[in-house]
């Protein structure tokens, strides 16, 4: 019978071969440690007003009755905002127009990021900042006028007309006593289509953006914490004093 012997040079270049393999992963950088990305909120390049012009075209938001003066100054005020540390969400952006009577839908919540209008609804404005379609407005404790301007939204808390979100005013002079007036977004029975047909236009309230019952939660769930609010009027005064508007960062 013949008998195989086993040559001598397999054994060495069996050797060299697990030397050769365990050399080459000793020299390759070990896995890394699966990291929890903390949760996204600023980006670290915002995107420029210019670059987010498009959207009021591809939104069709003039057919929705936006307008144009007040997207243009909506997005200047968010970007300076943006700049100065101020906005925790860079994605939301919503803009109030008070230049549209209370009978028609003029909340426009806008996200920048995804290209979408979340939601468009009624919202009121002041007792005594007209009856229809605001003209006058205020900064003062106690004058039932809705105030204009930028806003930062705050927390949330449960207040006697449900869940309310408090609104911290930007603007010197325009809107900064908001918080002390009391005037946060909250929902509102007089806010409603049903009142719309039986008298044209809803309800007022004490300064507050009030929205309606059936979307109050879903609105305000999706602008608390830190995003702009842009309460807009073709209205002189705050045209040339609102450095907002006129100074882009």
């Amino acid at each position: 019978m013949k008998v195989f012997r086993q040559r001598k040079w397999h054994t060495p270049i069996w050797v060299a071969a697990v030397l050769f393999v365990t050399m080459a992963f000793s020299f390759t950088d070990p896995a890394p440690t699966p990291t929890v990305s903390a949760p996204r909120e600023l980006s670290s390049r915002p995107a420029s007003v210019a670059e987010k012009m498009e959207l009021y075209e591809r939104l069709n938001l003039a057919s929705l009755g936006l307008s144009h003066e007040a997207f243009v100054y909506g997005l200047t005020g968010f970007h300076n905002l943006l700049s100065s540390g101020k906005v925790m969400k860079d994605n939301i952006l919503s803009i109030v127009d008070f230049s549209l009577p209370s009978s028609k839908k003029r909340l426009f919540v806008i996200d920048l990021e995804a290209g979408e209008l979340l939601f468009h609804t009624y919202t009121s404005h002041g007792r005594n900042s007209g009856q229809i379609l605001p003209t006058q407005f205020s900064n003062k404790a106690n004058s039932n006028k809705s105030s204009l301007g930028f806003y930062i939204t705050g927390d949330t808390y449960q207040g006697k007309h449900g869940e309310s979100l408090r609104l911290l005013g930007e603007e010197d002079g325009i809107n900064d006593n908001a918080l002390k007036r009391g005037i946060v977004m909250h929902s509102a029975t007089y806010v409603d289509e049903e009142i719309i047909r039986s008298q044209g236009f809803i309800g007022r309230s004490q300064g507050c953006p009030a929205l309606p019952k059936n979307v109050y939660k879903q609105v305000i769930g999706t602008i608390k914490d830190g995003t702009c609010l842009f309460i807009y009027s073709p209205d002189k005064y705050y045209k040339t004093h609102s450095r907002m508007i006129r100074e882009l960062a």
